[in-house]
């Protein structure tokens, strides 16, 4: 998926350790079946920016990609998180992708990632 859309503002507050926590509860991709099943998750992203903030109309249009796409959970949340790493560079991030119960199995996928400060 190409990640060019995501846009970046600067971060004024970069001297300062604060989290940021953003929810997008209409997450919506296909599960990789062959049958175009929706699969539903609230996608939750929390991280301690440095100099970049993610800009949010931009994430926004990014997660709508994945509405057509067939993507396991574990990849999807996984992908989100390896590309919003690329494109902010935070000193730390989460991406939790809490997916509604499919055939009586519900599944929660929590990735992340430590700066380490050397």
């Amino acid at each position: 998926m190409d990640i060019e859309i995501l846009e970046t503002i600067p971060n004024e507050n970069n001297k300062r350790d604060y989290e940021v926590e953003i929810t997008a509860p209409e997450f919506t991709c296909l599960c990789p079946d062959k049958r175009d099943q929706p699969d539903f998750a609230t996608i939750t992203i929390t991280y301690a920016p440095h100099k970049k903030l993610i800009e949010l109309k931009s994430l926004k249009y990014y997660l709508g990609r994945y509405r057509n796409e067939e993507i396991y959970h574990e990849e999807a949340t996984n992908r989100i998180l390896e590309d919003l790493l690329k494109v902010l560079k935070p000193r730390y991030i989460k991406v939790v992708g809490d997916w509604n119960i499919r055939g009586g199995i519900k599944t929660v996928v929590k990735v992340e990632y430590q700066k380490n400060e050397r």
